[in-house]
């Protein structure tokens, strides 16, 4: 926002992406499995879906009321 005007975040926009990023890494953390098979699928599973709420979000792809657009 300092370097364009393009970008028009507020203080919710922020806290909202600060509490995702720390859910997606709280749940990295508490991920465990004795296969590693299956710790990696547990993950690349939050971070997809973390993915997809950040371009809902930011762009609106599924066109709920959440869009940003």
């Amino acid at each position: 926002m300092k370097i364009t005007d393009e970008i028009n975040w507020n203080v919710f926009d922020f806290l909202i992406m600060g509490g995702l990023l720390l859910l997606v890494g709280i749940g990295i953390n508490f991920v465990n499995g004795k296969k590693m098979k299956n710790r990696i699928f547990y993950i690349v599973l939050m971070v997809l879906i973390f993915m997809l709420i950040w371009a809902e979000l930011a762009v609106g792809i599924f066109e709920s009321p959440f869009a940003g657009s």
